[in-house]
């Protein structure tokens, strides 16, 4: 059901390139809950990269975080439908300019407007039922990169039919395609994350970065695991029509 808000909010959605370049459900999906969540939203046409992969690299990663937040400074909200994106556009930019005053207090201020989308949902705009409906047992890969006040799982519970099976380490590290900063190397981060999956014992595994999906997705496939994977924005909206990531469908 769509809420109705006497002042809505005008949010930027910050679609993030790996969903604009692999699975345009997903920025679909946000723009349906925030819509319904009573916002008006936005995509801006500018907006590139977050700029977390090219952070050794300091001009590109200031280069980045300018056009970024050039193009988004205006809205009230930015929203992100990835908990490492998000968290890059939070913390990553304002220490980037840490000897640039000007800019340094325009991206302390740009930083001050973004969230996660399923965090947004809860705390900003009080949603804490969603509509949809998925039949079957689900487990949830916070990741590493979720906040310790992440509603993704509340909102996952609140779906009719969904059995929750909780997985162990949860907000493990998957190895998040190389760039996760740990000793260990990815490909054992991401064995140890695929073993707690199949240890859950759900049908489908749900999670809110497509960059850490897509690789549990192909290791799960490579090791005959018949374990479906969705995008949480998509599993809220209730369009899991599409195939599953890493299908190839």
């Amino acid at each position: 059901m769509r809420q109705t808000i006497s002042n809505p909010p005008r949010v930027g959605l910050f679609v993030t390139c790996l969903v604009d370049l692999f699975r345009p459900a997903v920025g679909l999906a946000a723009i349906k809950l925030l819509t319904d969540a009573g916002c008006v939203v936005d995509v801006p046409p500018a907006q590139n990269c977050c700029g977390r992969s090219a952070a050794g690299d300091a001009t590109e990663a200031r280069a980045t975080a300018q056009e970024t937040i050039r193009a988004f400074e205006d809205y009230d909200h930015v929203i992100a439908p990835s908990p490492s994106c998000a968290d890059m556009l939070r913390n990553g930019y304002p220490a980037l300019f840490d000897d640039d005053a000007v800019w340094e207090s325009r991206a302390q201020a740009f930083s001050a407007k973004v969230h996660e989308l399923a965090n947004f949902l809860s705390q900003v705009t009080g949603v804490t039922q969603v509509e949809a409906r998925m039949t079957g047992s689900v487990t949830l890969h916070e990741g590493c990169a979720a906040s310790s006040q992440d509603t993704s799982r509340a909102l996952l519970a609140s779906i009719d039919g969904v059995r929750l099976k909780d997985m162990r380490d949860a907000r493990a590290c998957c190895g998040f395609g190389g760039c996760a900063p740990s000793d260990t190397s990815p490909a054992e981060l991401m064995r140890r994350k695929t073993k707690a999956i199949r240890s859950a014992g759900a049908g489908t595994l749900v999670g809110a970065d497509l960059a850490c999906l897509m690789g549990m997705a192909g290791r799960l496939k490579r090791d005959g695991s018949a374990i479906e994977v969705r995008h949480l924005a998509e599993v809220l909206a209730g369009m899991n029509d599409a195939p599953p990531i890493g299908s190839g469908g």
